[in-house]
């Protein structure tokens, strides 16, 4: 127990060093801007058609869930800004973050790892040149932009889903379901998902390219990479939109007074 408690603690020092150590390289030595590019469209080229998938389906059921409650007060006038004010708010940045861990998070963990584990990483800076430099910041940084804007068309695709399901499941018309959001949906609300989208973007760049990046012991471990990459992200997701929500309730209380 207490050997499993100081492993972690000592994974997330040796991340939190790791973060600052790219961060102090994208500083000093900054990679050009078309290698983020480049890893900006690879990323999103391979997790759009996911995201907008997921994001459909997350609003898509919001708008089942509150439609079974809504019904028995006469309310579903009110379904479209509850649902993606919840949407918005909690349930959709964590769902879709989830789904990117998964696709982003692990495909760059076993990438990283491969590198390391053929010695192409060992090879770079034999050259001369800095890894963190070549392969870790355009990868940092392409991952943080591309999921950041990936969450956010989740997000957008969750309003279509939910509308649309609105209307076909809960009788609701487009113009209705939409009409109610701007009164629900405050300003504060939409800044929070977006705060949420960006915590979580960061935490999967950073975890994945760590876990990549540092991979020891063959092919095994790189498969081993890829589970602890997959585990860590998801508790980091959760642990952070736990720290996000109490940030941001405290902040919307401040707002409305």
């Amino acid at each position: 127990m207490l050997n499993g408690v100081k492993n972690i603690i000592n994974d997330i020092g040796e991340a939190v060093l790791f973060l600052r150590e790219v961060l102090w390289t994208a500083i000093a030595r900054p990679c050009t801007f078309h290698e983020i590019i480049v890893q900006v469209w690879r990323v999103t080229a391979q997790s759009f058609a996911t995201t907008g998938l997921a994001g459909f389906f997350v609003g898509a059921i919001m708008t089942v869930q509150f439609t079974m409650q809504m019904k028995e007060f006469g309310a579903l006038g009110y379904l479209g800004g509850l649902s993606t004010s919840g949407t918005i708010r909690e349930v959709g940045p964590l769902l879709i973050a989830f789904m990117l861990s998964g696709k982003i998070g692990a495909f760059t963990s076993a990438e990283l790892g491969t590198m390391r584990v053929t010695e192409q990483i060992d090879a770079i800076r034999c050259l001369g040149a800095n890894p963190i430099q070549e392969i870790i910041v355009p990868r940092f940084f392409g991952i943080i932009i591309s999921s950041f804007f990936l969450l956010v068309l989740g997000l957008l695709m969750s309003i279509l889903g939910g509308m649309l399901l609105g209307a076909f499941f809960s009788g609701v018309n487009p113009e209705e379901y939409l009409r109610h959001i701007p009164t629900i949906v405050s300003f504060m609300s939409i800044l929070s998902g977006l705060f949420k989208c960006f915590v979580f973007a960061l935490i999967l760049a950073t975890i994945c390219t760590y876990r990549g990046y540092t991979v020891t012991g063959g092919a095994k471990g790189v498969g081993l990479a890829v589970v602890k990459t997959a585990v860590a992200t998801m508790v980091g997701i959760v642990i952070a939109d736990w720290l996000t929500s109490f940030l941001s309730n405290i902040l919307l209380k401040m707002w409305l007074k």
